[in-house]
């Protein structure tokens, strides 16, 4: 049977937070608040317990949860290589709701799924999180909801989906700030991607970035600008003219057959735009908890793979954290 703690209370809250740090020092799950949406963690360092939290959740190693830190230095322990613009990410959102996804550190006792080398990390703004990630360490944390399904933004929505059975301590923090998930970028290349777009918009991380590539979508093309479409209206046009004079008849003899039109003619001009692969296109297309998908469309998402060279077409980093996509 699960313990429900009402974090308003002073008492109670200090209680919660000591009992859920033993449980997760026990490899037990826990449901606690973050600044998006509540999340179900664990010791991020027990291969069983984030075995467990997978399973709890109906999800597979294909999906490995994000992890999160109660400080900078927590997360500079995690990471390999932070990129060039890593620290200043940092600086700048955290603590709030930007997941950086970097190359793990590979000397790290941990199994949090098929990684591929990578790790999601995040520092959360929340009071009751931050308590307990500064008594026990990292944890692996999604959102906390059934694969899915909508990630729960109070702890009864929670309780719902995830049961009494299976939650050692539930962390009443109240009803979360934003249902908006974090945004998730990409810093294993040159040039940092927006796997997911959320709660910090791109016009903010290019202000501290510069050029950032925007959110691939699968199954759809980036937005076209007007000039581009003017361009390709003339170039129809031209087409057009050109097939219509091929099929003149020429004296004497049978019309000339009309030249097969080029590929692509008719249709949306070509944006450069890499088709999303792998995780890259799972990443805008699932929704899950410490890491939800913002709304049935996440706003925010501009710019094109045009903007960032090679690095454009460079595979999405093997890691997909969190949430059916979606985490805190």
């Amino acid at each position: 049977m699960s313990r429900i703690y009402d974090c308003a209370d002073e008492t109670a809250r200090k209680d919660g937070v000591a009992d859920a740090a033993s449980a997760v020092r026990r490899g037990e799950l826990v449901v606690l608040p973050t600044d998006t949406v509540y999340g179900i963690g664990t010791d991020a360092f027990s291969p069983a317990a984030v075995a467990n939290l997978l399973a709890t959740k109906g999800r597979g190693r294909e999906m490995p949860p994000p992890v999160l830190v109660g400080s900078m230095r927590a997360a500079t322990a995690l990471i390999e290589d932070l990129g060039n613009h890593g620290r200043d990410l940092m600086e700048e959102f955290w603590p709030g709701p930007l997941t950086l996804v970097c190359t793990a550190t590979p000397s790290l006792s941990w199994d949090l799924g098929d990684t591929k080398g990578t790790v999601a990390v995040r520092m959360p703004m929340d009071p009751v999180a931050l308590e307990l990630l500064k008594e026990v360490g990292p944890m692996a944390v999604s959102s906390a909801n059934k694969s899915g399904r909508p990630a729960a933004t109070r702890i009864d929505e929670a309780l719902e989906q995830l049961g009494d059975e299976d939650v050692a301590v539930y962390l009443d923090g109240g009803e979360t700030d934003s249902p908006v998930a974090s945004t998730i970028v990409d810093l294993t290349y040159a040039v940092p991607r927006v796997l997911r777009a959320g709660a910090i918009s791109i016009e903010q991380l290019r202000a501290v970035c510069g050029t950032v590539i925007g959110e691939l979508r699968q199954g759809r093309m980036k937005p076209v600008k007007e000039e581009e479409v003017a361009k390709a209206g003339e170039a129809a046009k031209a087409q057009r003219a050109s097939a219509s004079t091929s099929e003149r008849p020429v004296a004497g003899g049978t019309p000339e057959p009309q030249a097969p039109p080029a590929s692509g003619d008719g249709t949306t001009p070509e944006t450069g735009e890499a088709a999303p692969t792998g995780e890259a296109a799972a990443a805008g297309t699932e929704t899950d908890g410490a890491d939800r998908a913002a709304g049935p469309e996440a706003p925010g998402v501009a710019g094109g793979a045009g903007e960032g060279g090679k690095a454009d077409t460079a595979p999405a980093a093997g890691q997909r954290p969190d949430g059916d996509r979606s985490e805190n």
